[in-house]
């Protein structure tokens, strides 16, 4: 039987523009997903040809070549792995009650948390590798209920790359966490810097991590297993109450593209300020949306505009199924040197939420705490820490009867 001919995916496509494609959710979900997305299929020789193209991803037997280089996650994310398979994670926490009966509520959270990320990582630690540690990161991030005290999110990073060299140590974008991220670069340990929309907040981010390795090559420190990210997370930032607020009030009418570059021109910018000043990390770009509807086709900007970028695109499973399906007919060019319509970048900065974003200097590292994404977003994930640490409690209940 002749072997199938695989026409390449919109994927393997964003992958050629250059651009280093992650999954932003836990690994431990992809197989799940991918029946999901072959079972929506039409008919089995569409079927077929999407399962080929979807193996491409990950390779499950053959990790090192999968388009598929690294990883995101957060407490939401790592809770619905938990919530997927109740019957297993029941087990394990049974398990691990029963090896240690002394174990409290939160320790037993933290513990369940760290073995989500743990088995994660182990899934990619043949890229890590395989590339010579460059690639295969998964990133696991602190608790988020303590944003402001650096000494226990450094100790809880520490702990979480310890446990798997290719953790990479997800911290918060607040001046605290900043300082964080200086004190781990400068101990080899890489990080991706969470929680950040700003201009200000991406470049202090770089600017802790420039410090942070000074301090590591003056000290003699390995940095071979070391690599910064620093996350912009588009959608959230222009998802944030004050923005459709304010425009409103102005008597600004905002579509969907314009919401669309308000996210790009941020991620544009600092993409431009980290090439000219030679920062060692590199951007990453999360949180995408759909859209805009472009004469009638569904468009995802913020993949296509940013296609050929020497940055990361972590991209969400439903965003992915889109933009499968949406660009499967459809060119893939590089575009992240296209700079933003003067006429929308005009519009938005006379929203002061966009302009003071936009500002390098709009707002003080103090402020970085109460940004109106940095609140909404540190809310929703402080709920899904709290609920995986209630499912921690109701364990303990459970088996100890």
């Amino acid at each position: 039987m002749a072997t199938m001919e695989v026409p390449a995916s919109a994927v393997e496509r964003l992958a050629a523009t250059g651009s280093e494609i992650w999954w932003d959710s836990s690994p431990l979900i992809f197989a799940a997903w991918l029946e999901e997305m072959v079972g929506k299929a039409c008919c089995e020789s569409r079927k077929a040809l999407l399962r080929a193209q979807l193996e491409k991803m990950y390779r499950f037997d053959d990790p090192a070549a999968s388009l598929l280089r690294g990883i995101t996650t957060n407490p939401p994310l790592s809770g619905a792995v938990v919530k997927g398979d109740p019957a297993g994670w029941d087990r394990w926490t049974e398990n691990y009650i029963k090896e240690h009966p002394g174990v409290t509520t939160r320790e037993l959270f933290w513990e369940t948390y760290k073995e989500v990320v743990r088995r994660g990582a182990e899934m990619f630690r043949p890229i890590f590798e395989a590339t010579g540690y460059r690639e295969g990161y998964l990133s696991g991030q602190v608790d988020p209920r303590i944003l402001q005290d650096t000494d226990a999110m450094v100790a809880q990073g520490v702990e979480l790359n310890t446990m798997a060299r290719n953790v990479m140590v997800k911290m918060p974008g607040t001046k605290e966490g900043i300082e964080g991220i200086r004190r781990l670069t400068a101990k080899g340990i890489p990080t991706n810097a969470t929680l950040t929309f700003t201009v200000g907040q991406l470049v202090g981010v770089a600017e802790a991590v420039k410090a942070g390795l000074a301090e590591a090559r003056a000290n003699g420190v390995d940095l071979s297993q070391w690599r910064s990210v620093v996350t912009m997370m588009l959608g959230r930032f222009e998802d944030a109450k004050p923005m459709a607020q304010q425009a409103e009030q102005l008597g600004i009418e905002l579509s969907d593209a314009d919401k669309r570059w308000a996210g790009l021109a941020i991620f544009k910018k600092v993409y431009c300020l980290y090439q000219e000043r030679g920062y060692e990390s590199k951007e990453l770009a999360a949180s995408m949306r759909l859209g805009p509807v472009v004469d009638g086709r569904q468009h995802i900007w913020h993949i296509e505009k940013l296609a050929g970028a020497d940055a990361v695109l972590t991209i969400f499973p439903n965003i992915f199924e889109g933009w499968i399906l949406s660009y499967a007919d459809r060119p893939i060019e590089k575009q992240i040197d296209e700079e933003v319509p003067a006429e929308v970048l005009e519009k938005l900065l006379k929203i002061p939420y966009f302009r003071d974003a936009y500002d390098e200097h709009g707002i003080a590292p103090e402020e970085f705490i109460n940004h109106p994404a940095v609140v909404e977003t540190a809310t929703a994930f402080n709920a899904a820490t709290d609920e995986l640490e209630a499912y921690a409690a109701q364990r303990i209940a459970a088996v100890r009867g």
